[in-house]
């Protein structure tokens, strides 16, 4: 699942659990259309229990399925 378009993360986070989306597997950053560069930075990814104490992924493979996630859902807006 992806969301988007909110003015902040959290309200996205929110929808998507609302939607049945698991609260681990949640992951907030963004991507600039213009250059094509993910960011992996929100405050929503702040989960010392889930060994992430930063608003940025620090999991290199949670990273890299977060880029690949996006990337597959944005294609189209990224060819633009």
């Amino acid at each position: 699942m992806l969301a988007g378009g909110a003015e902040r993360h959290v309200d996205e986070k929110k929808a998507l659990l609302n939607d049945g989306a698991k609260q681990a597997e949640l992951w907030g950053g963004g991507i600039d259309l213009e250059t094509d560069e993910i960011d992996y930075n929100s405050i929503i990814n702040l989960r010392p229990n889930q060994d992430n104490p930063s608003r940025d992924i620090l999991d290199k493979k949670i990273r890299e399925e977060f880029a690949k996630i996006v990337r597959r859902l944005l294609q189209n807006d990224l060819e633009r």
